[in-house]
């Protein structure tokens, strides 16, 4: 991707995704690249609302009472998708434990009106645990997206006081389910450092993710939206993330990229190349 900034294409961006009336997590996380991806069009959506019901102490998403759902987002995210002229779409989600399903008849309907007017585009959804509901990772499987990414996001140690409501052993049950479900489907997943993690906790993961068919994976730095947020412990050096990158390369992950400004969705579509 072009690294130049464009403030007004970048402003014109964010005025073309108010209009269309979608929400973008590049937005609502707070994310350091957002100048660079909304310069060039590039954005990940978030839908569902905007309130969570986790309480990760590293995330800048609301915890609040989610609204209603709202039947009427798919078809938006669809039109924004065309009139964008997006290739690559990510797609990703607040955690609604409040949903039977957790939202992924949502998720399926949004993919669903994606392939129906642009059968073009390849699609990535970025899901939450869904509870580790079978029945829901079927119905986000089987609505055709090229890749399902789920985060780890830090080493087990640490989920107790970074990912409240999270279970380490459940996403990566989740992970593993969604290849025996969809053996085809590339799977992916994230991790961020500086929270405190051991050098050797990161390389176990990396193992854990492998060991059950996990593709693709992206490493990047831990940065605190606010001082009310989980601290920095660590700034991870260039030549730590290229170390990983190459770690992760010879484990067999088909893609990675490894770097302090890396996130999820990050260069997205290069995961296909």
């Amino acid at each position: 991707m072009d690294k130049k900034i464009s403030f007004k294409d970048c402003a014109a961006m964010k005025q073309a995704l108010r209009s269309l009336n979608v929400e973008t997590v590049c937005e609502q996380a707070m994310c350091p690249n957002i100048g660079e991806c909304f310069s060039v069009k590039v954005a990940t959506f978030l839908i569902l609302g905007r309130n969570c019901t986790r309480s990760c102490s590293f995330c800048n998403i609301q915890k609040a009472q989610p609204l209603p759902v709202d039947k009427d987002e798919p078809e938006r995210v669809a039109q924004a998708v065309g009139q964008l002229g997006l290739k690559h779409v990510v797609i990703t989600s607040v955690t609604r434990d409040d949903l039977a399903d957790g939202g992924a008849g949502i998720f399926a309907d949004t993919v669903n009106r994606i392939s129906q007017k642009l059968p073009e585009v390849t699609v990535e959804l970025l899901i939450p645990d869904f509870g580790f509901s079978l029945v829901a990772l079927k119905i986000v499987a089987a609505s055709g997206p090229q890749i399902i990414a789920h985060n780890l996001e830090t080493v087990p140690s640490l989920y107790k006081v970074v990912r409240q409501g999270a279970d380490y052993t459940r996403s990566l049950g989740l992970l593993r389910a969604l290849k025996k479900i969809s053996p085809k489907l590339k799977t992916k997943s994230g991790l961020m450092l500086g929270l405190g993690e051991k050098t050797e906790e990161v390389l176990a993961v990396m193992n854990d993710l492998r060991s059950v068919g996990c593709d693709l994976l992206s490493i990047g730095q831990y940065l605190a939206p606010s001082q009310k947020h989980y601290p920095v412990k660590d700034y991870i050096s260039l030549r730590q993330f290229e170390d990983y990158k190459e770690k992760a390369k010879k484990l067999g992950f088909l893609h990675v990229e490894s770097g302090p400004y890396v996130r999820s969705s990050y260069l997205a579509a290069d995961y296909l190349s």
